[in-house]
């Protein structure tokens, strides 16, 4: 049996939605934010029905987020659905996006509460089969990790989630900081080699010199600094994986070894003669064009096949910022833990910096970022003063005014209206993906004053149907 908090001021409101619900439904009530809050700590609600005007009476600095965790920190699971007139569905939509799960506008319609509690629950049954299925692979401690609003990188979970549990080489290939070597451990961490030794080389920092013992190891005298018989890393990840970062760096005489075990399984340590033999999984790593250097002559094509068996291909940050929030979370909750302060959120204008920032040394240069500025921050929440400035001088550079033909105020300020009407209609309509009485209400207008406005500047609502 469901149950329901309604919290308004409004009578009326309760009897609406108590009428929307089957008669063995709980639905109770109240009249304020801190009455919500200690109901909720004593009682456990599937729903919430909270009235804007309650939740505004307690928001500072436009933080919607830090207004709404209350409510999650006492249900974790709760559904909030947050009611206003249709004049404030500006705010409302802010309220959604910082976790509220929908919204009704006023009068409340019976019929309207019942369609968006079905909906809900339909898309609440959907998601539980996917986490159901999701949990069934991915290990408990990876299963944040693995989360992602973007399209190619869940085409990479799944190709992780087929190779892991197989012997098969597998090929990582990305720009330096997209996170190759965690992939490479999702990877061992979900494979029936779990409990045997991880090894990571990064084969770019080791002297071409000592590669070939660090990798195979060496007998005592085999060379001048040998004093003793030293273990390489293909003998230590025996029954493991063994990952190798940044592939192409490798000499040749270790390509010609590395080809070996790849194809037998066996190798020499240098200074002796003695086979050895490992059963070691190799995953490895590049941000090089492995395929343009075997046809330069740098890299042997024969190798190439045989590290080419499964390449996953990482995108870099830039093209999947729709994950950077989702990754802030992450390592904010990770940073939490590990240098014991209580930040859990971004001041908004540093979250708007973050998505249109560039990202050339992608999520590790983002964890950096977010390191420094949660040991510098003094606040609740990371500030744009514990920020680089260089993330922000896109915000600074203001474009170059529409100047009219004779240069007057009243012309220049004219166009500039127009330009920014434009660019602004465009971006709301595209959001909306076409709908134009969703993107009336947003922006505060009539239909038929979203019409003329469209008509004015030449916008189609049909260029923008079925967008993301």
């Amino acid at each position: 049996m469901r149950s329901v908090l309604v919290v308004s001021e409004t009578p009326d409101d309760y009897r609406k939605i108590q009428s929307a619900f089957d008669p063995g439904c709980c639905v109770d009530r109240t009249t304020g934010k801190d009455e919500a809050l200690k109901i909720l700590s004593k009682k456990r609600y599937d729903l919430v029905f909270i009235d804007l005007k309650i939740l505004l009476q307690s928001t500072q600095n436009s933080d919607y987020t830090q207004v709404l965790r209350p409510l999650k920190q006492l249900c974790p699971t709760i559904e909030i659905i947050v009611m206003a007139s249709s004049d404030m569905t500006r705010e409302v939509v802010k309220f959604v996006k910082a976790g509220a799960s929908d919204y009704l506008t006023y009068p409340l319609d019976p019929e309207e509460v019942q369609l968006v509690t079905e909906e809900m629950s339909e898309s609440n049954i959907r998601q539980s089969e996917l986490d159901y299925l999701r949990e069934q692979f991915w290990r408990s401690d990876s299963l944040e990790m693995v989360h992602t609003n973007n399209d190619i990188v869940k085409e990479v979970y799944k190709k992780i989630h087929r190779v892991a549990p197989t012997k098969t080489t597998v090929l990582l290939v990305g720009e330096t900081g997209t996170g190759k070597g965690v992939l490479a451990k999702l990877i061992h961490r979900h494979s029936n080699r779990e409990n045997a030794q991880f090894i990571s080389v990064h084969c770019g920092a080791v002297p071409e010199t000592l590669l070939e013992s660090e990798l195979f190891g060496h007998e005592k005298g085999a060379f001048t600094g040998a004093f003793k018989k030293k273990l390489g890393k293909f003998e230590i990840a025996r029954n493991g994986t063994l990952f190798l970062d940044e592939i192409g760096t490798i000499t040749p005489s270790a390509q010609v070894k590395l080809l070996q075990v790849l194809q037998d399984g066996t190798y020499n340590c240098v200074g002796s003669e003695k086979i050895m033999a490992t059963n070691a999984r190799i995953i490895t790593a590049t941000n090089s064009n492995l395929k343009k250097m075997t046809e330069d002559g740098d890299f042997r094509k024969d190798l190439y096949y045989r590290l080419n068996v499964f390449p996953i291909e990482i995108p870099p940050l830039r093209k999947r910022k729709e994950d950077i929030l989702l990754l802030i979370q992450f390592f904010l909750k990770k940073l939490s833990k590990d240098l014991q302060k209580d930040i859990h959120n971004v001041h908004p204008q540093v979250k708007e910096a973050l998505e249109k920032y560039s990202w050339p040394g992608n999520i590790r240069e983002l964890e950096n970022l977010l390191e420094r500025a949660y040991i510098l921050e003094n606040s609740e929440v990371l500030t744009p003063e514990s920020f680089p400035v260089e993330l922000f001088e896109h915000e600074t550079s203001s474009p170059a005014l529409p100047l009219g033909p004779d240069g007057s105020l009243a012309e220049t300020r004219r166009k500039a209206i127009e330009s920014f009407e434009k660019k602004y209609l465009k971006e709301l309509i595209s959001r909306n993906s076409g709908k134009i009485n969703q993107s009336a209400q947003e922006a505060g207008v009539s239909t038929r004053q979203l019409h003329k406005l469209m008509l004015k500047y030449g916008i189609r609502k049909e260029d923008f149907k079925n967008r993301t």
